[in-house]
């Protein structure tokens, strides 16, 4: 599992003029079963994306992807993490420990 975090890097008019293409990216990954949740930091300073992929590198160009990297208003970091516990709804994401 991963934590994609998000942190604007240009000011908010010019995040905002992008977010219709990403929101529209990030439908196309709830879509394809890649993203279980995400949503603004509060302050707006940038997002976070909980997503599901089989490994880091699929994940580095997914991001490298978003319509907000593409136009450089953003910059990533992402956390890879093994998730060993999960609320029921998210049973079928737990992971075990090799």
């Amino acid at each position: 599992m991963f934590v994609l975090e998000l942190t604007y890097t240009a000011p908010l008019d010019a995040v905002d003029a992008v977010l219709p293409d990403h929101v529209a990216w990030l439908e196309e990954q709830y879509e394809k079963g890649v993203f279980l949740a995400s949503g603004r930091k509060n302050p707006r300073d940038g997002g976070v994306i909980m997503a599901v992929a089989e490994d880091r590198a699929f994940i580095e160009r997914l991001v490298a992807s978003d319509p907000f990297a593409v136009a450089g208003v953003c910059a990533y970091r992402v956390t890879e993490f093994i998730a060993t516990k999960t609320a029921p709804e998210l049973a079928r994401h737990r992971q075990t420990l090799d």
